[in-house]
């Protein structure tokens, strides 16, 4: 007999980026496991924050994806930075997703992608007035994030926002974290709540990178633009040699003014966003891929770190944290403190003047085949689902 599971995701294919992969990849690895996946989630807007075109005009949207099963909801769509009308968007299809799990028949399972934590806590609260096993997938610590961005400080609303986190964390049967350090926040307040490391590993072969004659060493970054990851301060005080080159594809917050920069400063240059298959492709083509964040945040370990070491390339990591442990301790690439821009600057020029070589790409796939495996991790979290 067929079994059936709900994935709740405020992320999904169409859209592009780490969080709509990472879900889609799950749900594709439970179809191909027996599992009949209903996936529900907004209209696609992310990372634009205007719903697509094909989708505009419509409240609710059902599809078939590959054999999953799709509900697409209405809300209203933002990708401002102001954090109140962010915060409306968010509970526009929190609210509307909460009566339709009310509502509507679903599977008895079901996993919650968390963040953002109002969507999960509607979807926790929901799943629980109808006595459903609640899986909650933690891909970071909000509030505790917000804290550290500074985008939130304690008061009245942070305690609020603890209050839905651990509301969340109490009533999930199994709760999946990305990273070691999510899983240890867990068990602090719920000793005894039953974990499982799940890190976002991607599904698809290992590609090694196109070697070349050129003498100029290519830097790249691919992902989302936004507050978090700083990349317009690191445009404004990286200083890259004559023989050095930086290109940046993705879309966010920060898109139009790293675009205009780099407008003024051709050593930098902005492509825009592609799809997956595309971007793999052609950053095949580059040296080195630069992973920034502005400040080092509990919990939260780049997927960047996991897609882009199976295409082979090597990764400057621009932080600190559990990302890059795991890039130092697996021989990834090199890891700079956050901020520390003149060790950053000294590490491009250092590979500029061939005082440091690049790392061979064979040699990363090898380590990415025996460490980073998604097959065998995810061979866990099947078993544990099914003994739910």
């Amino acid at each position: 007999m067929q079994k059936e599971v709900l994935i709740i995701t405020n992320y999904f294919p169409p859209e592009k980026g780490a969080a709509p992969n990472r879900i889609f990849t799950l749900a594709k690895a439970l179809d191909k496991n027996n599992y009949k996946v209903v996936v529900v989630c907004p209209l696609p807007n992310y990372p634009h924050g205007k719903i697509f075109d094909n989708y505009r005009g419509r409240f609710s949207v059902s599809e078939n994806l590959n054999g999953i099963v799709v509900k697409r909801l209405w809300l209203v769509a933002s990708k401002s930075k102001n954090k109140f009308i962010r915060l409306f968007s968010m509970l526009s299809f929190s609210i509307i997703l909460f009566f339709y799990l009310l509502l509507k028949k679903t599977p008895k399972k079901v996993i919650i992608q968390c963040s953002p934590l109002f969507v999960g806590f509607f979807a926790v609260l929901a799943s629980k007035l109808k006595r459903k096993k609640i899986i909650l997938n933690v891909s970071d610590l909000w509030p505790l994030a917000g804290l550290q961005m500074g985008i939130l400080t304690k008061g009245v609303y942070y305690s609020v926002l603890e209050r839905l986190e651990h509301f969340n964390y109490k009533n999930a049967q199994l709760i999946l974290g990305q990273s070691e350090e999510i899983l240890a926040h867990v068990t602090q307040i719920f000793p005894k709540k039953q974990t499982l490391l799940y890190r976002n590993f991607p599904d698809f072969p290992l590609v090694e990178k196109r070697t070349t004659d050129r003498k100029e060493i290519r830097l790249v970054y691919a992902g989302l633009l936004g507050v978090a990851q700083g990349l317009l301060d690191v445009c404004n005080t990286i200083k890259l040699p004559d023989n050095v080159s930086l290109t940046i594809y993705g879309d966010g917050p920060e898109a139009n003014s790293i675009a205009a920069f780099c407008k003024q400063h051709p050593k930098i240059s902005y492509k825009g966003l592609l799809n997956r298959d595309e971007l793999h492709e052609v950053l095949r083509g580059y040296d080195i891929t630069l992973i920034p964040l502005i400040n080092r945040i509990y919990g939260s370990v780049p997927s960047k770190i996991f897609e882009y070491s199976r295409l082979g390339l090597p990764i400057i990591y621009f932080s600190e944290g559990e990302g890059s442990d795991l890039v130092a301790r697996h021989g990834l690439g090199w890891v700079i403190k956050d901020k520390d821009y003149e060790a950053l600057n000294a590490l491009i020029n250092a590979l500029a003047t061939s005082e440091i070589s690049l790392i061979n790409s064979g040699a990363i796939l090898k380590i990415v085949s025996k460490v980073f495996d998604f097959d065998k991790q995810f061979k866990g979290v099947l078993n544990t689902l099914n003994a739910l």
